[in-house]
């Protein structure tokens, strides 16, 4: 089996095991109204690359495999998929609330109609609602045989993804990202920050909270924290070609969408042949954090799929 076929199941392998995860974490009735429940299974079982979750896992595998690490370390995943499971729950609702006609006005997602053409605005917003405060919830759980070690990771990995979703990271990339949209001009160093932002802070922080949970050292957390920048950036300038050379069937979204917006993006700053280059270096740089420390694992892997990609 060749290396990209060895990835691609491995990535099949972990989208199954988080969407039965999910599936089993997700609140249903009667602990809910029924149709919350629809409104929010619908956005989160609409496919996906579970990027986000993989990540988590693909961190905390790393941890594990490193012998620098020490010895108070997990040795298997089942305290780390929560998180993963949370992270996704956090991205879902980032969707589902910029799909909105106050956002982005986004009428497709993965491929059908986005939450709000089909349970109309205001349930759409509570189901994102919903997702983000149930996320933290699934955080927040303990087991009675969590070590205080184990609880200590687990409070630092919560500080973590909410900083990334809040005003520092995601809300915070979304407000840039409405007040450069039809601008006449934007820097190069705002939309970097804008990327680094909506995009890149919940990357990070989904990698990062792997590490964590996992039981990393310093050293090992801010080597993943330094590739999971560069991989954030790597993603969204992708992203932002595919959205001017990929077609609206291949991306599940609608294409052209970021131009016909006049949205600031890497190909309509830098042009696609230059923006192709630097998804290609910052992709390049984070397998360099990586080897920094000699951290292995499926990460390296991932860095080169997240450029080769084509939706």
């Amino acid at each position: 089996m060749t290396s990209a076929n060895n990835l691609n199941q491995y990535l099949r392998t972990r989208c199954t095991e988080i969407d039965a995860a999910l599936n089993s974490l997700l609140p249903s009735p009667p602990a809910c109204p029924q149709l919350i429940s629809e409104a929010m299974r619908y956005s989160v079982f609409a496919g996906g690359k579970r990027l986000r979750p993989i990540l988590t896992l693909a961190a905390a595998e790393a941890v594990i495999e490193c012998k620098s690490t020490g010895t108070a370390f997990l040795t298997d995943l089942s305290r780390v998929m929560p998180g993963a499971c949370a992270v996704e729950l956090i991205h879902t609702y980032s969707l589902v609330h910029d799909d909105l006609p106050a956002m982005d006005d986004d009428k497709l997602r993965r491929g059908r109609p986005t939450a709000h053409v089909v349970f109309g605005e205001g349930t759409a917003i509570l189901a994102g609602d919903a997702l983000l405060t149930h996320a933290f919830a699934i955080l927040a759980q303990d087991l009675p045989t969590d070590s205080p070690e184990t609880e200590h990771r687990r409070l630092r990995a919560i500080a973590r993804i909410a900083g990334a979703a809040g005003a520092a990271g995601m809300v915070g990339g979304q407000v840039l990202d409405l007040a450069e949209t039809g601008a006449k001009t934007t820097g190069k160093e705002t939309l970097r920050d804008i990327h680094e932002r909506k995009t890149g802070a919940l990357i990070n922080a989904a990698a990062v909270s792997g590490a964590i949970l996992a039981g990393a050292d310093r050293a090992i957390i801010e080597a993943i924290d330094a590739y999971a920048t560069n991989l954030g950036l790597a993603f969204q300038i992708v992203d932002d070609i595919l959205d001017v050379v990929g077609t609206t069937d291949g991306l599940g979204k609608t294409a052209g969408k970021d131009a016909s917006a006049n949205k600031p993006t890497y190909p309509s700053i830098y042009g696609l042949a230059r923006s192709r280059s630097l998804a290609a270096e910052a992709a390049e740089a984070s397998r360099a954090n990586l080897a920094t420390i000699g951290l292995g694992g499926r990460l390296g892997e991932i860095s080169h799929w997240v450029v080769s990609r084509t939706s």
